[in-house]
């Protein structure tokens, strides 16, 4: 039972982590190319495209656990302290405020259409070629 409850409070650093993350993309005393990589970080961990699909056993779940940590350490060493500790503190206190944001899930979800389709279009265009 210890080790579930574990699990559980990784689960909410995480997330509150990501949170932070998406307070500071927005924070004037972040570098543009922190808030550029916090911004591409938010996004996948919130994206409901992943990079190597869920219902694959094992390595589904495993880019999540890896990629979206990793991502996270990366942007932290970029984010001034102080400014990274302030984006935490409120992400800890609107984290009893925070509900579903199903905009931001439309957003995502178009750009990965947006992607996809111009992925696809550039194949049409190697093709004909």
């Amino acid at each position: 039972m210890q080790s579930l409850e574990r699990w559980r409070q990784k689960v909410r650093q995480l997330k509150t982590e990501v949170a932070a993350l998406f307070i500071a993309a927005r924070h004037p005393g972040v570098p543009w190319y922190a808030k550029l990589l916090a911004a591409a970080v938010v996004a996948y961990a919130l994206s409901p495209i992943d990079l190597i699909p869920d219902f694959i056993p094992v390595l589904g779940l495993l880019d999540d656990l890896v990629l979206v940590p990793l991502g996270i350490l990366w942007v932290r060493r970029l984010i001034p302290p102080a400014v990274l500790a302030e984006c935490r503190d409120r992400a800890r206190q609107e984290a009893n405020l925070r509900k579903t944001n199903w905009a931001a899930g439309a957003v995502i979800i178009a750009l990965w259409v947006l992607l996809a389709l111009l992925f696809v279009r550039w194949l049409r265009l190697q093709w004909m070629e």
